[in-house]
């Protein structure tokens, strides 16, 4: 059985970050062990919730993990908040990731401004993390400050997301892919380049009436599951892009549904076995 670990934050209600990574790899068929970096009563969108900070945790954890040999097929770090969880997920890699797949979420930002907490300095200090990737997936917000380059915005050429993308390798990765891209009206998805090939992948699905918080950590964590089922770069991208629009699908037409509660991944979990 494949196995894949995933350092992240977890939310005890709300749907994202391991809330979301750890039933969604499981259900792909494939072992999820997770490393959370910290416990919050509610995801980020709520104007109050608690948090408990897991740092000191994370290193204990991979103490006993290498006493006991873990291995791992793919090793997927997603949110982390502060500059010594950077630290410990380069440790991860270096560890735990020797035969394994890296992927970095280098989840910072969106709409052209950083998340709540995270300064500029953190997101200079990503690129440390994302060179040791094999894979990294940032969005056009989070790229921008990888790079150090103004955000692109809605406004920008195939061309210019091109040369993005090979800027992205640049910082030592394998491949990059960006996330929410879109070429033409009504359609938004995935386009990568993969350095080693000297090739590009997109895949684009219709593009939905709402937008929900979470959403690209489903796209991550099902991206990720399908790589690790030994799926190609191609097969990953349609399976993690078709799932995450049918999610989206299925949410809107729930009752009552909200950005808050986030989307009901659950009920499009049969579809997602489907595709596999």
């Amino acid at each position: 059985m494949k196995k894949v670990v995933t350092m992240q934050d977890i939310s005890c209600a709300g749907r994202c970050s391991l809330t979301v990574a750890l039933p969604i790899i499981s259900a792909m068929g494939v072992e999820c062990a997770v490393i959370p970096t910290a416990v919050l009563s509610t995801h980020t969108k709520y104007k109050h919730f608690s948090f408990k900070d897991l740092t000191d945790e994370i290193g204990t954890i991979l103490d006993h993990w290498k006493q006991e040999d873990f291995r791992f097929d793919a090793v997927y770090v997603g949110y982390l908040g502060s500059l010594e969880q950077l630290d410990l997920a380069k440790r991860l890699f270096a560890e735990f990731g020797g035969d394994a797949l890296k992927l970095a979420d280098p989840a910072m930002g969106d709409n052209g401004r950083l998340y709540s907490g995270i300064s500029e300095e953190f997101a200079g200090e990503m690129r440390r993390l994302c060179a040791d990737a094999d894979i990294i997936v940032p969005n056009l917000t989070e790229a921008a400050y990888l790079l150090n380059e103004p955000y692109l915005g809605n406004d920008y050429t195939e061309e210019q997301i091109k040369e993005t993308l090979k800027k992205l390798t640049g910082l030592g990765c394998r491949m990059a892919l960006l996330t929410g891209i879109s070429f033409e009206q009504g359609k938004i998805g995935a386009y990568g380049y993969d350095s080693a090939a000297d090739s590009y992948v997109g895949y684009f699905t219709n593009e939905q009436p709402e937008h929900f918080h979470g959403t690209g950590d489903i796209w991550a964590s099902t991206f990720t599951g399908a790589i690790a089922r030994g799926k190609t770069m191609d097969e990953a991208l349609k399976i993690a892009s078709d799932y995450t629009a049918e999610v989206i699908r299925v949410t809107i037409q729930e009752p009552g549904h909200n950005d808050y509660e986030g989307v009901c991944f659950e009920k499009a979990i049969p579809y997602l076995i489907d595709q596999l």
